[in-house]
């Protein structure tokens, strides 16, 4: 194949024909990339509209750095609470916990304010940090396909590696499985 040109083959298996598609694909991060290494730094506003960057987050202590893909729906909502629930034994393994969607400050200011969220609550409007963690992804809901995040939880140490990776969380238990990590136990 030739520098970044689209070439098809024909193939038959089987006895019939499929034609397969082979082109250079695009390089970007998956978020399992991300184990073992320096985590992305940046600089977003939480939803009081301070400026919070990772290296303020890890002098002091932890971080768990959760992706979620939207203010007051079900799922995050239930996240979101359940963060908010275990937050005094997250704090208790030395972490604490950081929200980051592409809702605006506003938007993250009245979902705290509904459901007694005491924690940062971190808008990525242009996704840029989604997409430097790896967690923006094209997805699909009832045949729509779209771009966007991917829930994600990352465990990031006071030195700023990223030490554990939870991909395409799963709502129900997912803070348990934070607190044993953080706890050593998985």
């Amino acid at each position: 194949m030739t520098g970044g040109t689209r070439q098809s083959v024909r193939a038959k298996e089987a006895g019939t024909k499929r034609r397969i598609e082979t082109r250079p694909k695009k390089l970007r991060i998956q978020e399992a990339d991300l184990l073992g290494k320096k985590a992305p730094e940046f600089t977003l506003p939480d939803q009081h509209g301070n400026s919070t960057s990772l290296t303020k987050l890890c002098e002091r202590g932890s971080v768990v750095l959760y992706f979620y893909p939207k203010d007051m729906t079900p799922g995050c909502t239930n996240e979101a609470c359940s963060f908010r629930d275990q937050l005094d034994q997250i704090r208790a393994a030395g972490a604490q916990v950081v929200g980051v969607s592409a809702d605006s400050a506003a938007s993250h200011r009245k979902f705290a304010e509904k459901y007694g969220l005491t924690f940062p609550l971190l808008s990525d409007s242009d996704n840029q940090v989604a997409k430097a963690y790896g967690v923006y992804k094209r997805k699909s809901l009832y045949g729509r396909e779209f771009m966007g995040i991917e829930r994600t939880t990352f465990i990031i140490d006071k030195d700023g590696t990223v030490t554990r990776v939870f991909p395409k969380v799963k709502v129900n238990g997912h803070v348990e499985e934070v607190l044993a990590a953080l706890r050593g136990r998985s």
